[in-house]
Formats: structure tokens, C-alpha cells, sequence
């Protein structure tokens, strides 16, 4: 019997025929209908094959939000190449590195990045042609998109093509200082979407508002939650507080995902300006509880959603923060929520330990990295590194992370200490040094770097700070620096680091 698969490019085609002229996606001026996107996909797919592309090849994505991102995503999709999504927000060398792991055969950038993108693709052989989003006419040696579009050579999806293979490959946050390649086949992806929507009950009637990046799980998770149940999304190239607002009471948006401070700046945007903002009815994301009261006091007809998960499987909980106050909700739709104990035994209700996960949007692994993949899905279960517990109704209070893990989380975004502290080691005057995470009003959590001076040496803290902001992504760098005498050691000689937080955590 033939295995039945069901793709991503099966849901555009699908929604071609049962939402035809509804706009699917809008952008700025630009309004596409389901019908239309599809048309587009297969143009772009028979593109990219004439262009010599196949079931398996790398396309890179270095870009802000656009149309053409999604056109590009639905057109891999449909004949089984794999897109690398890249965060603009990285260094030069971080982005480098994505893309010699990852060898795409080409590049796809949008202007403001186009040179950031060309640098990068010098060091990287495999890369053959250059791709330029939302651009009318050739620039150096990049191609425009709408120049890739073709109707001369149709595409049927390659049996190759199946929901189970690599579709998607973002790289996480350096836990051994090197980024780590999540990969996510179109299986995991659909099963995102459908667990998105079951969790926040969408429908055809709603209008997603897309603040957060497109290269970002929540941003594609978001994004494909409503377009599975043929809803519009509307997209926007990067945040802008007033935009998200306008395009909210334009579209009659209904839902949108922020991490901190975005949604204290839409707040902030919508009591200095008449936004009528009386469409939405949830929020998502992580915030302080003084912001989420703000929200709720300014925004009646909403509610806001706590929402957990991570890149390697989007979404594992979530509810209505009234529903059970303190916790990060109950297991998302086809999904299963263990607590082990250190030795991988499973606890009983109440017991604290590491949350892991069954579902089938749980990822493939780690790019070329299979020590790790087995490591993260030992005894058959997904091990997030994550500390927490579960009651007897099955919500899920989230109580930190296992040492090993030592993630930091400004903003949204995944700081590790061991990265940041390789390049601060990397400064001559440093001898020593241990980073960890503070408690931050702004940004949820803040990276504080406490350093020991070499012998008579002398450094500012600014200096310190810009040096990290130049080597890796800006939103790395430490927030403050502590110069100290030394650091509290173990007996064994290494840095104790629980040590360090219990004295240094509460100095800023």
C-alpha cells in the first residue's frame, strides 16, 4: 500500500480550492489570495528546479518578513528542499557558520541584508546563485525573485517529497558555543500548525498580526497556524509598535505573539495614540505579570495566553493565563508531558524534575550533530533541559533549567553562557570569567558577565560590552559587568556557578 502523505505545499493547495479568492497573505499594499499563493508556489517551484534545485538542497533565508519569504517556503516545500533560516540579528561570524553548516546551494536575501548576505556566501563554495526578495531588477550578482518565478516548466512534487524528510533548519543558540541546526521535517511543522490552532481555538475568521520574525519558530509557527485554517496573515518586515496597531485595526487583526518589551511598547503606542485595537482576542507569549495586567485592563475583549515551548518542539503547553494562574498550561493537542528524574525515570504528579515531551512535532535532530540528537532523545522521550513539575488536573509549572542547559532569555531570544563567555576569554585583560542570567523589568531576563582582571590590567565595562556586541549578535552581549578579585571555585578547581548566581544574581 502506498503511503499517504500530507505536506505543507498539500495545506496551500488544499486552501486554493476551499478559500480561492480570500486573502491569504497581506503585505503592505500587496494582497494575495489563497488561489494566487499557490500559483505563485508552483512559478517559484518550477523555478528553483530549472535552476538545478532538488529534493534535499539547502536554500538559505537571510531576510526580514515579506511575502516572497512565504512564496519561497510553499515553493521548497513542494519539491522537498530544505530552507536554512537565518537570524539578521547574528554576528558575521555566527552567520558564517550557519551557512558553511549547513552548505545551501543558494542564497535568498531581502536589500537590507543583501550584503551581509553576499560576505557570508564568499566562504561558502556550495552557494551558486544569489536571490534578491522584493527587488524589480538585478543588483551585483543578485537575481530578483520575481525573476525566478516561472510557468515553463511545471512542477509535480517528487515522490522524494515526503512529509518525514528535512523541510526546515534553524540554528539555536550556542550551547558549546557553536549554533546548533534544529532540524524540522514538513510533519513536525504541519503538526505545530495544528497544535497552534487547537491551542488559541482559531478559525477561519481570524487575522494573525505577524510581529515576530519569520526565521523565528514562532513566527512560522504563528504564521501556519492560521493560514491552516484559512485565515489571513498579515505580515510585517520588522516590529514597529504603531504598525502592529494600524495594521491590527486595518485588518481587523484577532491575534499576534510578543516577547519582552514588545508588548509593553504596543501598550505604550496605544495610550498616546486612537488605535482602535477592539479586533483582538488573544495575545500570546511570555511577560512580566504588571505588563499582562495592563493588557487585560486596556484590551477587555482579550485574553492573554501563556505559551511553552522551544525551537526543537513549538508548542508543548499553554492557556489562558486566568485559567490556572502560576502555570505554563496543559499539554498542547497530540502531546505528551513527563517529569523525569535524573537517572530518566518518570515521576509521579508533583515531583520536580526535567520536562520532557512526546509529539510528533517534536524535531528530527540536530544538523550533523548526532551525538547531541541522541543525547536530547534518550529513552525515547524529548529531554527540553528544562526543570518543572505537573498537578493533578496535568498543568505544568515551568521551575527553571538544568544546569547543563544554562539558558539565558532577553527578549525571547537564547543567550548561552558558554558562547558569550568564549568571546569575552577571547579579550586579552580578561583572566576569568562566569556569565549568567538576571532578573530584567525590560527584557524578562539580562546577561551579566562577572570577570577577573588579568595582573594589572585595566578595563572599562563599556569597552567590554562593545567588544562582545562586535564578535556575535548584539542582543548577546552582556547588559552589565561585575570586575571581581576572583570567582568562587569548586574543589575540583572549575568555576562554581551556582556559586556565582547566589552572590552576583541580585547586584544589579
Amino acid at each position: 500500500m502506498q503511503k499517504c502523505d500530507f505536506t505543507v505545499y498539500d495545506m496551500i493547495a488544499r486552501n486554493a480550492g476551499l478559500y480561492a479568492g480570500k486573502s491569504a497573505i497581506i503585505y503592505g499594499d500587496t494582497r494575495i489570495s489563497f488561489l494566487e499563493y499557490q500559483t505563485r508556489c508552483d512559478q517559484c517551484a518550477a523555478g528553483l528546479v530549472k535552476d538545478g534545485l532538488t529534493t534535499g538542497d539547502r536554500i538559505a533565508i537571510l531576510s526580514g518578513n515579506c511575502d516572497d519569504f512565504l512564496i519561497l517556503s510553499g515553493a521548497a516545500a513542494k519539491i522537498g528542499a530544505v530552507i536554512v533560516l537565518v537570524n539578521f540579528r547574528l554576528g558575521e561570524g555566527e552567520i558564517n557558520y550557519i551557512l558553511q553548516d549547513s552548505q545551501p546551494k543558494c542564497i535568498f536575501a531581502s536589500l537590507d541584508y543583501k550584503d551581509m548576505a553576499y560576505k557570508a556566501s564568499l566562504a561558502v563554495p556550495s552557494i551558486q546563485k544569489h536571490y534578491l526578495f522584493k527587488a524589480e531588477s538585478s543588483e551585483g550578482d543578485f537575481i530578483p525573485f520575481g525573476a525566478l518565478l516561472s510557468n515553463d516548466h511545471p512542477v509535480t512534487p517528487p515522490a522524494s517529497a515526503s512529509e518525514s524528510l528535512a523541510f526546515m533548519i534553524i540554528h539555536t543558540a550556542a550551547v558549546g558555543g557553536k549554533p546548533r541546526g534544529c532540524v524540522l521535517s514538513q510533519a513536525n511543522i504541519m503538526a505545530v500548525g495544528f497544535q497552534m490552532a487547537d491551542l488559541f481555538q482559531l478559525n477561519s475568521s481570524d487575522c494573525h498580526v505577524g510581529t515576530l520574525p519569520l526565521f523565528h519558530i514562532g513566527g512560522i509557527a504563528m504564521t501556519l497556524a492560521v493560514m491552516l485554517q484559512g485565515g489571513p496573515n498579515v505580515i510585517i518586515d520588522r516590529f514597529d509598535p504603531v504598525v502592529v496597531l494600524k495594521q491590527t485595526q486595518k485588518e481587523r487583526g484577532t491575534f499576534f505573539c510578543t516577547f519582552p518589551p514588545m508588548l509593553a511598547a504596543i501598550l505604550d503606542a496605544q495610550e498616546k495614540q486612537s488605535i482602535d485595537a477592539s479586533s483582538l482576542r488573544r495575545v500570546c507569549g511570555m511577560d512580566s505579570p504588571d505588563t499582562i495586567e495592563r493588557f487585560l485592563k486596556n484590551n477587555p475583549g482579550a485574553a492573554f495566553y501563556s505559551l511553552y515551548g522551544q525551537t526543537e518542539v513549538m508548542p508543548v503547553s499553554g492557556c489562558d493565563i486566568t485559567e490556572r494562574p502560576g502555570s505554563i498550561g496543559r499539554p498542547a493537542l497530540l502531546t505528551r508531558v513527563a517529569i523525569f528524574d535524573d537517572l530518566d525515570r518518570e515521576l509521579p504528579l508533583g515531583e520536580q524534575g526535567e520536562i520532557c515531551v512526546h509529539s510528533p512535532s517534536v524535531f528530527l535532530g540536530y544538523w550533523n550533530l548526532e551525538a547531541d540528537s541522541a543525547y536530547t532523545s534518550r529513552s525515547g522521550w524529548h529531554h527540553t533541559g528544562d526543570r518543572g513539575r505537573m498537578d493533578e488536573a496535568g498543568y505544568l509549572y515551568y521551575l527553571g533549567r538544568n544546569p547543563e542547559k544554562e539558558l539565558i532569555k532577553p527578549g525571547g531570544e537564547n543567550v548561552y553562557p558558554a558562547e558569550v563567555e568564549k568571546v569575552i576569554l577571547g579579550h586579552g585583560d580578561i583572566e576569568e570569567v562566569a556569565v549568567i542570567g538576571i532578573p530584567d523589568a525590560e527584557w524578562g531576563e539580562a546577561v551579566l558577565a562577572v570577570c577577573v582582571l588579568k595582573k594589572g590590567r585595566h578595563l572599562k565595562d563599556t569597552e567590554l560590552i562593545e567588544f562582545v556586541a562586535s564578535r556575535i549578535a548584539r542582543y548577546k552581549k552582556p547588559k552589565h559587568v561585575l570586575f571581581v578579585d576572583h570567582l568562587p571555585k569548586k574543589a575540583g578547581g572549575e568555576t562554581d556557578r551556582e556559586a556565582v548566581k547566589k552572590i552576583y544574581a541580585l547586584t544589579k
